[in-house]
């Protein structure tokens, strides 16, 4: 994965914090961590949340898991579909030699 896309984990986490107006002391503490040290290298990358605290933080966020790595999603679908395209066009150009 390019660097551009691994930061977009990263950003999403920390732009769905801020739309909810939270800040790390406060999602650690609901999240019942003892520190903001967790959530600060989740929202730089460092490390990703594991799938259960996902969930807590999209019901937190408000949102729904995969809306926390939607930039992440668009950016796979287009980069998928490119290359689904051109899978096909290389089959159709060997079936017509």
């Amino acid at each position: 994965m390019k660097k551009v896309k691994q930061k977009m984990i990263p950003n999403s986490l920390r732009k769905c914090r801020r739309a909810r107006g939270l800040t790390q002391k406060e999602v650690a503490h609901i999240l019942g961590l003892n520190t903001t040290g967790l959530i600060s290298r989740w929202e730089n990358g460092v490390c990703f949340p594991n799938p259960l605290t996902i969930i807590k933080l999209a019901i937190l966020y408000r949102t729904m898991a995969d809306g926390l790595f939607i930039d992440l999603r668009r950016s796979l679908k287009d980069e998928i579909h490119k290359a689904e395209k051109k899978l096909l066009r290389k089959k159709a150009n060997y079936q017509n030699d």
